[in-house]
């Protein structure tokens, strides 16, 4: 893997017992300048940040702070994710746990019975969370399927009244807008990775297809959701690339993942130890960056990859869940309203 580092005279700082931030601060100040005006990074840019030494990450995200703060406040929004379907799907996506291919050991339903639907809407309205997000394994689904779904969906809306966001696979324009009326606010569907790697963790469907859903959802007026998983075997330049396609896409929200190497699929075992916590915090600081306006979630991997720098990512994402993730478990909704609080934000409802 081909990891990127940004030109500079960093040991020559060092030999010479100088302040490295000499070398660094001034650019780093230049490119967050940039952003905050609201003008678009360069690749060369972008490149020079995911390429920084560790030494530079307080710089960073000190520099990064004043674009959070400017579209984002001091807030974090804090969602609750329910795996509504789990399991069979006919997916072979390598990262996954419900893809046809994986032998994790999870539970498999078809979906949950509406009253787990309804307990979760009412724990995130008493715990004042922003959004209750639903996944549904599955590539595609039977009208009936969705039909059965949206049902549930309007009763969460008249039970919380909290914005839903649904991870749901391909849809056609007339099962999204049986969606869209039922109360669905925004879908997520990830670009994963970059269009080069995309067939080194899929093969069953494309990044272009991809791509295509999401664009077919913003045509109807769907908020969307999309961002990528860290850690499956991509180059830094698959980092840049995914992080640039996601720019021209414009989600409302990019969460960005960190792979947990689950038993039983395909990354099983994955050498995931060049995410540091500084690598970690470099590329959510870029996609604030390139991104300034967007809800940036630190998604699945927080807990592992970032624990003890909470404060740090803080500076840079404005969104993050909370109650663990499809298939992984992650901290409670109470540890992480705590969490927030004591990093000096403020736990916020959309």
């Amino acid at each position: 893997m081909t990891r990127i580092q940004t030109e500079g005279s960093y040991g020559q700082a060092v030999e010479q017992g100088l302040p490295t931030e000499a070398y660094y601060g001034p650019r780093i100040s230049e490119i967050a300048a940039r952003s905050l005006a609201g003008e678009s990074l360069t690749r060369e840019e972008a490149a020079f940040i995911l390429g920084l030494p560790d030494t530079e990450t307080d710089a960073l995200t000190s520099a990064v702070f004043p674009i959070r703060k400017k579209y984002k406040g001091m807030t974090v929004s804090i969602q609750l994710l329910t795996n509504a379907r789990s399991g069979n799907c006919t997916q072979n996506c390598a990262y996954c746990a419900q893809s046809r291919d994986s032998k994790a050991a999870i539970d498999k339903y078809r979906l949950v019975d509406e009253e787990k639907l309804l307990g979760d809407a009412r724990v995130a309205n008493e715990k004042h969370l922003s959004r209750h997000c639903i996944g549904l394994s599955g590539l595609r689904f039977a009208d009936d399927e969705l039909e059965e779904f949206a049902a549930y969906v309007r009763d969460l809306k008249k039970e919380s009244g909290l914005p839903i966001c649904c991870s749901i696979g391909f849809l056609t324009e007339d099962q999204a807008r049986l969606l869209k009326d039922a109360g669905v606010d925004r879908i997520n569907h990830n670009l994963n990775t970059s269009r080069r790697h995309y067939p080194n963790i899929c093969t069953t469907h494309t990044y272009d297809e991809r791509v295509a859903n999401i664009r077919m959802l913003q045509g109807l007026g769907f908020e969307i959701c999309s961002g990528g998983i860290i850690g499956m075997g991509e180059e830094d330049a698959d980092v840049l690339d995914m992080l640039f396609d996601l720019r021209g896409i414009a989600p409302q929200a990019v969460p960005i993942n960190f792979l947990i190497p689950l038993d039983g699929t395909g990354l099983e075992g994955t050498d995931t130890s060049y995410i540091t916590a500084d690598y970690a915090l470099r590329v959510l600081s870029l996609a604030r960056l390139l991104m300034p306006q967007t809800d940036i979630r630190c998604a699945a991997g927080r807990e592992i990859y970032l624990a003890g720098r909470e404060r740090e990512m803080l500076r840079v994402v404005d969104s993050i869940f909370a109650s663990g993730y499809l298939t992984a478990g992650g901290q409670g909704i109470d540890d992480t309203i705590a969490l927030v609080k004591a990093a000096g934000f403020t736990p916020v409802v959309d």
